[in-house]
């Protein structure tokens, strides 16, 4: 039986735990300590809100328009703070393996979302062998409409540093904002149907709760 998110991140955490410099594993504990319990930020898109039109270049630089992913129906958009990420590609790989297979029931898209450059996108494209697209979103500027930006502290991008990250230079225009890891559901109204925030970064929106989503929505327009 395949293991869920959850308990593949948790094994993620123990192997980091092991093998990361302990003083970047304190400082990236105290780091999502604090993000999860701040909550999840006032003022997100929640279900029933309309989610404006946008377009954004994906991993070969072409753009890819909000109204093109809900032609044919829902559009499940993800967002995940980078391919440097583990937990991030941990998710995106679970994705592609358990989620885009069952899409077609609902005629439903994939995307993924991330402050990287087109470039890293496509790197993380490849590395992770995703049939989806991966956008990329300059500067987290669609991240901060929907209300789940945020910038991390110096001593986390001090700690990125000492582990060769930088994020100035992975990330559209050079910002440091990242995405709270999120999923959203979006029909073809533009409106929003689900919303999934996930302040600790090593947590994420499982493919179950996803699959139950979809066929809510489905119910609910039959």
């Amino acid at each position: 039986m395949a293991l869920s998110i959850r308990e593949q991140s948790e094994q993620l955490q123990a192997v980091s735990a092991a093998q990361l410099p302990a003083d970047v594993v304190e400082v990236f504990s105290r780091s999502s300590q604090r993000l999860h319990a701040g909550g999840v930020p006032a003022g997100v898109v929640k279900p029933g809100d309309t989610l404006e039109s946008f377009t954004l270049r994906n991993a070969a630089g072409k753009p890819v328009g909000l109204k093109d992913l809900v032609a044919t129906g829902p559009a499940v958009v993800v967002f995940y703070r980078g391919g440097w990420c583990p937990y991030c590609n941990l998710a995106l790989r679970t994705y592609q393996r358990e989620l885009l297979p069952q899409l077609a029931a609902w005629h439903a898209t994939l995307i993924a979302i991330s402050p990287q450059t087109p470039d890293q996108s496509l790197s993380t494209a490849e590395k992770a062998a995703l049939d989806f697209e991966v956008l990329s979103d300059p500067g987290s500027r669609l991240a901060r409409r929907i209300g789940i930006a945020f910038e991390q502290g110096e001593e986390v991008l001090a700690a990125q540093h000492k582990l060769g990250l930088d994020l100035a230079e992975v990330n559209e225009e050079g910002s440091t904002q990242l995405p709270m890891p999120t999923v959203l559901i979006v029909d073809s109204d533009h409106t929003v149907r689900f919303v999934d925030v996930h302040p600790d970064y090593t947590t994420r929106t499982e493919v179950a709760d996803i699959v139950a989503a979809l066929a809510d929505v489905h119910t609910e327009t039959d």
